[in-house]
């Protein structure tokens, strides 16, 4: 088994590095970004081009930190934007943002900083990458964690009694309920959950921004747990109510398969109760599937789940923060969270083989390897 996991780790070093430069050469062909905003905004006074503006003084300004040398700007999109600034002022943008060396240097030092997790000073934020990332993990973590818990709570539960009663009518009432749960996206039903529960248009029992309230530092123990509870009520019902129906389907599927199999009508054979077939034999199997979904579950509500969700009810998340840097050509915190979250990827997905073993020990994966 360490030998497995000395492999999976090795294999983490290519896997990231083939992501990270595929994704810097698409950004090469990216117009719109930091020097093509200054540009516009310097040619079309009054016009808004973004917040780069906000970085460049037009004098001494500082060079960007190394790491902020992450991505090129389209050679063709600049020399369009470029036609009537002066050429000095051109450079001196382009050094502010790093952007006046080739592309292959400016890669190679990015991942010479990543390999020391510096990742650089956001274009816009004057805020340094990891304390963005710091600052808004504990939203994402909240969310995240939570609707998991929840999400497993429910789905289990519910696709092992309607596994065992396939077929009856709980079963097809519950299927539409799961229907419905899959069709509608988790933004409808935080919309649908504001306009009902948050002052929308009907009873304004809870509130329909931010993860605590102004007051979060003079409450007490406990009123700081209600707080946090009243606030997360409707941004968690959405996520769970359209990520349970899948684990419920899945969880189902995986244990009608087993209950088909043989030795399970060798158990019920021997006499053992259906209660002690299905936890003491059929669970431990069924559930492997289960646990594989555990890694991608997570990273899907860190980062893509959750990001309409965060936007919706104000929560500043990871999610948020990564689209926004997208959206913002904020190439430093857009490759850092980039870099962040297919690292936190490829460890869960380990940690996802390494519950196999704990599940069923009979998986031995070094053996398999061997």
């Amino acid at each position: 088994m360490t030998a497995y996991i000395l492999r999976r780790l090795l294999l983490m070093i290519p896997t990231l590095f083939g992501i990270l430069l595929l994704n810097f050469a698409i950004v090469q062909a990216a117009p719109g970004g930091p020097v093509d905003q200054i540009i516009f905004k310097l040619t079309n006074p009054g016009a808004a081009a973004g917040g780069a503006t906000g970085r460049f003084t037009g004098s001494g300004a500082t060079e960007a930190g190394g790491s902020n040398r992450v991505a090129a700007q389209d050679a063709t999109s600049t020399s369009r934007s470029a036609r009537g600034i002066d050429p000095e002022m051109l450079a001196q943008i382009e050094k502010q943002f790093g952007f006046d060396k080739p592309a292959h240097e400016r890669f190679w030092l990015m991942l010479k900083n990543y390999l020391h997790f510096d990742f650089g000073e956001s274009f816009y934020r004057n805020q340094s990458v990891i304390s963005l990332i710091r600052d808004k993990m504990p939203v994402s973590i909240s969310l995240g964690l939570w609707t998991v818990l929840l999400m497993y709570f429910i789905s289990i539960p519910l696709g092992i009694a309607k596994a065992v009663r396939d077929g009856s009518g709980f079963d097809a009432v519950t299927s539409w309920i799961i229907l419905v749960g899959y069709a509608i996206p988790s933004f409808l039903f935080g919309i649908l959950l504001i306009i009902l529960f948050a002052g929308g248009s009907y009873w304004d029992w809870f509130p329909m921004r931010g993860l605590t309230s102004d007051n979060w530092e003079q409450l007490s123990t406990w009123g700081k747990v209600k707080d946090y509870a009243w606030h997360m009520t409707l941004p968690l019902t959405a996520l769970v109510i359209s990520e349970f129906a899948s684990m419920t389907l899945l969880t189902k599927n995986s244990f009608i398969d087993e209950l088909s199999k043989l030795y399970v009508l060798t158990a019920r054979a021997k006499g053992l109760t259906p209660r002690r077939v299905l936890y003491g034999h059929v669970f431990r199997n069924a559930m492997l599937l289960v646990i594989a979904g555990i890694p991608m579950k997570l990273m899907r509500i860190f980062f893509t789940g959750a990001l309409l969700i965060e936007i919706i009810f104000s929560l500043d998340g990871l999610g948020l923060l990564a689209f926004e840097s997208a959206v913002n050509r904020d190439y430093p915190v857009m490759f850092g969270s980039l870099f962040i979250f297919t690292l936190l990827s490829l460890v869960l997905s380990l940690l996802s083989d390494l519950l196999y073993t704990v599940v069923d020990p009979r998986i031995d994966f070094s053996r398999r390897d061997a």
